[in-house]
């Protein structure tokens, strides 16, 4: 059976390691290299041999037919125009693409970049050249509130407030000492207070394009675990909803990553899993309407690697549950 060529930029980072490893056990692909500061070789988890790794500025881009970008923000769109021009598709997991950020001069300016939040984008990625992966916090966020976004029922001028907690693979590979064990364990933090993190910009983005005037105020926290994202949204409704979570049992059925739960997520029911785990609730005794959602995934799967896959499985035109765990 012949394997499609596919390439990692920046391969050494928890997101590219775990998309080396995912593409190396996929059915219908063949890691030919990837790239990091340091060549040499490197043998994924699971997979049967070792591959190149090579400097960026040496990466054979004519040697992939697609090209998963896992660099840093600010130098990935110039690596994605590259592998255009040598004829590769691409998905890129940094922000340089995604809603909210500042247009791109790198890239064609004809280029289509559908947001790659593949449940709600399928149409738009289907064989597309070019797809910005979401971000792994607006990837849990966004799937918990689309039901009540695509119905209008968050109510108008509402603030939504997110409260969510990140593994330290969430922060990245690069060693900085407030992510050290003896920093991290046994604590627990909030950091990007005042609304200014980098996803927000993301998050009001598809607010916007949903047609949503609402505030969305967004606070992140570090848990001292590896992997896993919980977050809790707690949303202002236009009016009462019978059977809250009826809303996500409809649009989400038959959606082989999306899971509607009887009882509140845990990270220990997603870590390892292409997954996003959903609950809601009406809050009670309070006086106006509010549904309060919790989603729950593995950051470097369904909001990293793993849904960079799914996407790519989509552009292609493939299963698109193959190589992902479930």
């Amino acid at each position: 059976m012949h394997k499609l060529p596919v390439a990692v930029l920046g391969g050494t980072g928890y997101a590219g390691a775990e998309l080396c490893g995912l593409v190396a056990r996929h059915p219908a692909m063949e890691l030919a290299f990837a790239s990091a500061r340091q060549p040499g070789e490197l043998r994924p988890t699971g997979a049967r041999r070792a591959v190149p790794v090579v400097a960026l500025d040496d990466a054979p881009l004519d040697r992939a037919e697609l090209v998963f970008s896992a660099l840093p923000h600010g130098v990935s769109a110039t690596w994605v125009a590259r592998a255009r021009r040598a004829g590769a598709r691409v998905v890129d997991l940094s922000s340089d693409l995604r809603p909210g950020n500042p247009p791109v001069a790198a890239l064609d300016g004809a280029t289509r970049v559908p947001y790659g939040l593949t449940e709600l984008a399928r149409d738009d990625v289907r064989g597309a050249d070019v797809v910005a992966n979401p971000g792994c916090y607006p990837t849990a966020i966004l799937l918990a509130l689309a039901p009540l976004l695509r119905r209008d029922l968050v109510a108008p001028g509402a603030t939504i407030a997110v409260a969510a907690a990140s593994g330290v693979t969430g922060a990245g590979a690069s060693p900085r000492r407030e992510l050290l064990f003896a920093e991290v364990a046994e604590d627990f933090r909030a950091y990007g207070v005042g609304n200014d993190h980098r996803h927000v910009a993301e998050l009001q983005a598809m607010l916007a394009r949903h047609g949503s005037d609402a505030d969305l105020v967004f606070t992140p926290h570090l848990l001292p675990v590896a992997r896993g994202i919980l977050a809790t949204l707690t949303v202002p409704l236009r009016e009462p909803v019978a059977d809250l979570p009826g809303l996500w049992r409809a649009d989400y059925d038959g959606e082989a990553f999306v899971e509607i739960a009887a009882a509140p997520p845990s990270l220990r029911e997603v870590v390892g899993r292409n997954v996003v785990r959903i609950f809601a609730a009406p809050a009670a005794n309070a006086r106006r309407p509010i549904a309060i959602v919790l989603a729950a995934i593995d950051n470097l799967l369904k909001g990293a690697a793993g849904q960079a896959v799914q996407n790519a499985n989509v552009m292609l035109g493939l299963a698109e549950q193959s190589g992902l765990p479930l």
